[in-house]
């Protein structure tokens, strides 16, 4: 029930889309967008067209249906970052929602030197795949077990940041992945951003994509931790903190 929320979000999104284009303008680079489970490009349609209109350059995953870890799509999706980083010439920033997140990540600690960053919304990648409301959706459309996708040293690996600026957005009110499970080891260049929000509206969160267009317009090289100030007090909650 939670996540009849989205809706009212999106139609936050269009009545505050004029304030929205206040947001940080970006530099121009390429930004690919991979959606959560049983979602397609369709579902991030939103989310691209505000980052068009930012000044980026951003691309869908063009895998169709995220079915989840099945054989073929790590290696289709690292295709897919070596197709525009060698088209645009530049280091390409990586928006994962959901599940989208943790493909997002995994593609980052796989090759860092062709991603500039990492944002993941609503990203369960803390905690064992099983802290979710999806599971039954995960299996039928992936094919495996949900509690067999990883063991434990695989998940130790997820768990840890990948080597390059990293944020995750989340909720403590997501009705679809523990929050718990989104919280990144804060370091150096990793962070954490809680919004008030549903698992299924982060994508056309206004809060939400007013941070990613803040974090996306850091100069490469140049990344600091997102300030909580002014207005931003408001729309942001100080997060749960989780040191590395």
């Amino acid at each position: 029930m939670l996540e009849t929320r989205s809706l009212s979000e999106l139609a936050a999104f269009f009545s505050l889309a004029p304030a929205l284009r206040l947001s940080p303008r970006g530099d121009g680079h390429p930004v690919l967008v991979l959606p959560g489970l049983a979602a397609s490009d369709a579902s991030t349609l939103v989310l691209r067209a505000f980052l068009r209109d930012r000044g980026y350059q951003p691309y869908g995953w063009g895998l169709g249906m995220n079915r989840g870890p099945r054989p073929g799509v790590e290696e289709a999706a690292r295709a897919r970052l070596d197709q525009l980083a060698q088209r645009h010439g530049r280091k390409v920033s990586l928006i994962g929602w959901s599940l989208g997140g943790i493909f997002a990540r995994e593609l980052a600690r796989a090759a860092p030197e062709q991603v500039r960053s990492v944002i993941s919304l609503g990203s369960g990648f803390a905690i064992q795949p099983t802290a979710t409301t999806v599971g039954p959706v995960f299996e039928l459309l992936s094919g495996m077990k949900i509690d067999q996708w990883v063991d434990d040293e695989q998940a130790a690996i997820i768990r840890r940041p990948p080597p390059v600026p990293t944020t995750s957005i989340y909720s403590r009110t997501d009705g679809i992945v523990a929050w718990q499970g989104c919280l990144e080891q804060e370091g150096p260049q990793s962070e954490n951003i809680e919004v008030r929000g549903s698992h299924s509206g982060l994508g056309h969160h206004p809060a939400a994509l007013h941070a990613i267009a803040d974090r996306l317009a850091q100069p490469e090289g140049a990344w600091k931790p997102f300030v909580r100030a002014g207005f931003r007090r408001l729309a942001f909650p100080e997060p749960h903190r989780n040191a590395a």
